[in-house]
């Protein structure tokens, strides 16, 4: 190869590199969903806001970095509701799906949670997910909160979550011109739990549970954003 072929070869080369990566972004989407944003919580929690700031903090987990939720937040919500709340910042969301790994911290007993809120309005109107051992009528649910204490809006659902010393992978999908919501945990093919529901239609996302402790890494968001 002449040294002229060899200079147009890189050229052509270095242009291509970000192309290549620009495609793959362009790529990575969920239900034809763009990625709006992913954290391995290696850099802070600027992006965050808490119902209690002190219960939350980034620790060290065999040299990976992930969200611990450490203590009972000090925090009285409106209406019966979930204590333990992380909220993204600036992410008004409709549809989305949410790809995220957790870790359950605490004793075992019938309620023993973790959460993940979505279409969240303001502290009494919102939607959650609450992710728990033994099913009730105020646990192993989707829950809607509006105005009032929390209340089961699940159409289908398992009797429990099986918690394990490790990380898990929770999926939740929403396709609000359907209504539809559907949670996935560990098998990302059937979901867990499922329901139709329309109140709330865009909002904030978040993590956190209703009263124990846990850890999150990983997190993924693809949507549709709105102003």
């Amino acid at each position: 190869m002449n040294r002229c072929a060899l200079i147009i070869g890189c050229i052509l080369l270095t242009l291509a590199a970000p192309l290549s990566l620009a495609a793959a972004d362009a790529e990575d989407t969920r239900n034809g969903l763009p990625l709006v944003y992913q954290s391995t919580f290696d850099s802070g929690l600027e992006d965050w806001r808490f119902t209690d700031e002190k219960a939350w903090k980034i620790v060290e987990e065999d040299g990976n970095k992930v969200l611990a939720l450490t203590a009972q937040s000090k925090y009285f919500p409106p209406v019966r509701s979930p204590i333990n709340q992380a909220l993204l910042k600036d992410l008004n969301l409709s549809d989305f799906v949410i790809e995220v790994r957790l870790k359950q911290t605490g004793r075992e007993y019938g309620h023993r949670d973790l959460c993940l809120f979505f279409n969240h309005q303001d502290p009494a109107h919102f939607y959650y997910v609450h992710l728990a051992t033994t099913a009730d009528e105020h646990a192993n649910s989707i829950f809607l909160v509006n105005g009032e204490p929390r209340v089961s809006i699940a159409k289908e659902r398992t009797d429990g979550t099986k918690w394990t010393s490790a990380y898990h992978q929770v999926k939740i999908e929403r396709d609000t011109a359907a209504g539809a919501i559907k949670v996935y945990f560990d098998d990302m093919e059937k979901p867990v739990m499922v329901a139709e529901d329309k109140h709330f239609l865009s909002g904030a996302i978040g993590l956190g549970s209703f009263d124990d402790v846990g850890q999150f890494d990983d997190l993924k968001i693809w949507g549709t954003k709105v102003e």
